[in-house]
């Protein structure tokens, strides 16, 4: 199954780093995000990849012409440093396709730009590769074939600390709750598709706005609530924190590591689900 992976977008909300590397570039331990990401697909078997590029593609594209096998994996060095002989590798049976998809395209018109590139997949994933996850894909997947939706997504817990506030109308305060305590769920950017998607999209529309939209009238979107690990990475507080647990050896993310991802369950169908999701929106940085 193809993954489609949007990494185009400015990150704005990183700048410290995206004024000269594109997010999806943003290091965690020896490896930028979009690797973190894609080990965590081929983990699964999912090993065809379409990165959909903008700001800054050239690096990503320079980052995997002259990728490293030594930097994350163990080697014998011999013969004063002549031969290299690796005990493991990552990408050898990775197959990357790299489509310039425009500098300000939102992600609705990223998709729209490898729509080609899809020609027979019947399915496809897709990530907005600014966030990790332990996310069990097989489960994921089972819950998305189980009815007739043409899209799904994983619904997270906010991984963010703030506290909601219902008010009177004249402004007093009833009640303050973090929202830990509320059942709130966000979009947490980990998709998959069936090729029907195309079919509700209109030209320069955002993915989640009007196209899920449509899906939600015809109750053709799900959300899969996912109750384990999940951390984005839109801010210098959220990269430290994934920087720490990397630093400390605690790595939910990295499925690969282990043999058996954790269980997470529940389905949550629009127009008639369990409490509030909420599907993360905005410019050109994500749906």
């Amino acid at each position: 199954m193809k993954v489609v992976l949007f990494c185009g977008g400015l990150g704005m909300r990183l700048r410290d780093y995206s004024d000269t590397i594109p997010k999806p570039m943003v290091n965690i331990g020896y490896r930028p995000i979009i690797w973190h990401v894609m080990k965590y697909y081929a983990h699964y078997g999912h090993t065809d990849f379409i990165l959909c590029l903008g700001y800054r593609g050239d690096l990503i594209k320079q980052y995997f012409l002259s990728y490293e096998e030594c930097l994350s994996n163990d080697f014998v060095l011999s013969k004063g440093g002549k031969e290299v002989k690796l005990h493991s590798q990552d990408i050898q049976n990775w197959n990357i396709n790299f489509v310039d998809t425009g500098l300000y395209s939102n992600i609705g018109q990223r998709l729209k730009a490898v729509e080609r590139h899809l020609a027979g997949e019947e399915m496809f994933l897709a990530n907005y590769t600014d966030g990790l996850a332990d996310l069990p894909l097989p489960q994921y997947l089972d819950h998305f074939a189980q009815g007739d939706a043409i899209a799904s997504f994983a619904c997270v817990r906010p991984a963010q600390t703030f506290h909601m506030v219902t008010t009177e109308a004249s402004g007093l305060v009833k009640e303050i709750r973090d929202v830990e305590q509320a059942d709130v769920w966000i979009n947490g950017g980990f998709f998959a598709f069936k090729r029907e998607i195309f079919d509700y999209m209109g030209e320069g529309e955002e993915l989640v706005r009007e196209p899920f939209a449509r899906l939600i009238e015809q109750r053709r979107l799900v959300a899969y609530r996912h109750h384990g690990f999940w951390a984005c990475m839109d801010t210098f507080k959220d990269k430290q924190r994934l920087d720490d647990l990397n630093a400390q050896g605690d790595c939910p993310w990295e499925v690969w590591r282990r043999d058996l991802p954790r269980e997470s369950d529940g389905v949550v169908r629009a127009n008639g689900g369990r409490g509030l999701s909420v599907l993360r929106a905005g410019g050109n940085r994500r749906p």
